[in-house]
């Protein structure tokens, strides 16, 4: 709701410390992206 559509630098600072960083977060950061440009169209 603050920003409906966050860059990938604002995903990884919304995240940092709250999920292990061993992924490097790809999978999770896409998918947010992926939401976030759905949220845009409806």
């Amino acid at each position: 709701k603050e920003n409906p559509n966050p860059t990938e630098d604002e995903i990884r600072d919304y995240i940092r410390g709250n999920i292990c960083r061993c992924t490097g977060y790809i999978q999770i950061i896409k998918a947010i992206e992926e939401c976030a440009s759905k949220a845009k169209t409806n």
